[in-house]
């Protein structure tokens, strides 16, 4: 009897290693922007993980469980950066996208806790180092939000674009003078012409007045 039960032990501890393998993490956000349970977790168009249970603690933020397959494992890293966004291929699902900021790193234990972050906010600590790339994302962001202004009669995406400008703000707050001026005379004209080209989306349906809210904000950034 001992020398059957003996192999089915090894078998089954085999196998419990093998799940074992998979990376849990955890990951704080400020705002769960529709994200929920089986959402995929993407890293250079790979589906890489699934996001498990959502708690809201005690601080007001956000703590979503993942699992990161094996088979991704060793790309994640110190340098590895999480946002939220809406999943490509699953339409009104969100997803979580990983990027890396740089090669190399350590790798991230089992079980750590990771600050998430914004895809703009990702960009603007990244703007004096490729500030044609921001511009480009940003870009791409405010068309996704023009795409998405029949599906969406709440303005979600309007209201996200809203907190993005204020992490604009409180960036040139805190930046020096020459990083504000750049801001101000490279980036608002042409941010405001692109919510100009959102207003007159949403005229068509009668909602133009659902963009004064990033038109304050659009003023509250010249004065800075």
């Amino acid at each position: 009897m001992l020398k059957k039960i003996v192999p089915l032990v090894i078998i089954l501890l085999v196998i419990v290693g093998c799940y074992s393998k998979d990376l849990n993490l955890k990951i704080r956000f400020a705002q769960t922007e529709g994200l929920r349970a089986d959402d995929r977790i993407i890293f250079e168009k790979n589906c890489i993980g699934k996001v498990g249970t959502i708690s809201h603690t005690e601080g007001g933020d956000y703590i979503a469980d993942v699992k990161i397959d094996k088979g991704f494992i060793k790309a994640v890293t110190e340098h590895s950066r999480f946002f939220i966004i809406n999943d490509p291929s699953e339409k009104r699902r969100k997803a979580i996208e990983m990027i890396k900021v740089a090669e190399g790193g350590a790798p991230l234990e089992k079980g750590s806790i990771i600050e998430g972050s914004t895809r703009f906010a990702l960009l603007l600590s990244l703007m004096g180092e490729d500030f044609g790339k921001a511009m480009s994302e940003l870009g791409s962001k405010i068309h996704e939000v023009s795409d998405e202004i029949k599906q969406i009669p709440e303005s979600r995406e309007i209201k996200e674009l809203e907190h993005y400008l204020n992490e604009l703000k409180e960036k040139m707050k805190k930046a020096g003078s020459a990083f504000r001026e750049k801001i101000q005379k490279e980036v608002l004209p042409w941010l405001q012409k692109e919510i100009e080209k959102l207003k007159e989306r949403l005229r068509k349906f009668g909602r133009e007045n659902e963009v004064k809210p990033l038109e304050v904000k659009m003023k509250e950034l010249r004065n800075i």
